[in-house]
């Protein structure tokens, strides 16, 4: 049957929306936290463990939260993950409001708030794949990394202006943003899930069998080392931008404005991706965060703090069109009783990629030039683009609209 544009379909538009708002009250608080932190006890050590608080949770259950996402019903799921961090963050900006607030109390919100976020990925990442086609989940994708790449750029300022209005005020924004992603997910009408029987197997057996199905399907396991090389890379770079302007004496402003024009291009690349779909294949945009690594040449020649930033600018325009084009296969690849298990296991080891990144780059910067350095990202992330490029399970990954799946998605089910 043929689908309807995205823009008609009512519940793919309030996931989205309740989305939006839920990401943008969440980036809000984020940026709340450590304020409030330093304003109630003036220490950056506590600040940082409130940080550590809010990543812990991502640890702890993220594969829990996939398996409980496959073996329950996943609406029910994220509205109750909602509810829970709705409450904890209304409970937060009350003690705030009423000069109640203690670094404690702040710790525990932050974990319990981050723990809510984390079940509601796990069943969102159900409710995706249900309510868009399977010929569409790029177009699908690449919108939702434009919510993403726009939420970071307005999020952050609205956070810090809110919190100088009133303390509390970013977490009662944040509450209010549950409310409404809550109401969004109420109001669709698709299954979440297809028809199942439950699975009562042991929990260690449910995510063996994600994490099997994983490693047994070529594409899914060297996209996802692909991405993980990519995320160390991309990650270790941002930190040597910072680290090389602040040697160069450059302002905070400067260092601030070169965060925002990563977020700038990749919010045009995430725009721009219908258009690159019409003239590119799909294997083709998947594998083009990873070519752009070229683009650092560069700075090879001219070591400075511009060059990196702009080289690094460029690159981010691409990291939208490939993340949509990975996740539509990935979407695709998945039969819908193991989607919850599969994404949360790939999520866990691609983001237990992340914290080298800085480390390897603050250990680099500290022995040797900034140019060795730089060589040292970009030759790993051009590894990664040589073995995506000669992968024969991604060469010969056929289109999407070839794809014979397990079962229909309830979408194309109707």
């Amino acid at each position: 049957m043929s689908s309807v544009p995205l823009r008609r379909n009512r519940d793919f538009m309030l996931l989205q929306s309740g989305q939006l708002l839920s990401t943008f009250g969440s980036r809000v608080s984020a940026i709340a936290y450590p304020l409030l932190v330093l304003a109630v006890t003036g220490s950056a050590a506590k600040a940082g463990l409130v940080g550590a608080a809010e990543f812990t949770p991502l640890l702890l259950f993220n594969l829990p939260a996939g398996v409980v996402a496959d073996r329950f019903d996943r609406r029910r799921l994220m509205i109750m993950a909602d509810i829970v961090s709705a409450a904890s963050v209304g409970t937060l900006a009350a003690l705030v409001l009423t000069h109640n607030v203690s670094f404690w109390t702040i710790l525990v919100i932050a974990f319990v708030d981050a723990t809510g976020g984390v079940f509601f990925r796990a069943g969102q990442t159900g409710a995706f794949r249900s309510v868009v086609p399977l010929e569409q989940l790029p177009a699908a994708a690449s919108l939702a990394q434009a919510r993403g790449a726009t939420v970071l750029l307005t999020a952050p300022p609205v956070g810090g202006a809110l919190f100088g209005l009133a303390r509390g005020l970013p977490f009662l924004v944040d509450a209010l943003s549950y409310v409404f992603s809550t109401v969004s997910v109420l109001l669709m009408r698709t299954r979440f899930q297809e028809e199942r029987v439950g699975d009562t197997a042991p929990l260690r057996k449910q995510l063996a069998e994600g994490l099997s199905f994983l490693s047994h399907v070529p594409f899914l396991r060297t996209t996802m080392l692909m991405i993980a090389a990519s995320n160390f890379s991309t990650t270790g770079v941002q930190l040597a931008v910072i680290v090389l302007a602040k040697r160069q004496g450059l302002s905070s402003a400067t260092i601030g404005a070169f965060v925002a024009l990563v977020g700038v291009t990749a919010l045009l690349g995430a725009v721009a991706s219908p258009l690159l779909r019409r003239f590119f294949s799909l294997h083709t945009i998947l594998l083009s965060e990873f070519w752009a690594g070229v683009v650092y040449a560069p700075f090879f020649i001219w070591p400075n703090a511009y060059v990196l930033a702009v080289a690094f600018a460029v690159q981010a325009f691409c990291f939208p069109n490939t993340d949509s084009a990975v996740a539509a296969y990935w979407y695709a690849l998945t039969p819908d009783r193991l989607v919850g298990r599969v994404m949360s296991v790939s999520s866990t080891l691609r983001v237990l990629a992340v914290p080298f990144g800085p480390l390897a780059a603050g250990l680099l910067l500290s022995s040797v030039s900034s140019r060795v350095t730089i060589a040292v990202f970009t030759g790993w992330t051009l590894a990664a683009a040589v073995v995506g490029t000669f992968s024969s399970s991604i060469r010969s990954a056929p289109r999407l609209e070839d794809l014979v799946t397990p079962a229909a998605s309830p979408a194309e089910a109707g």
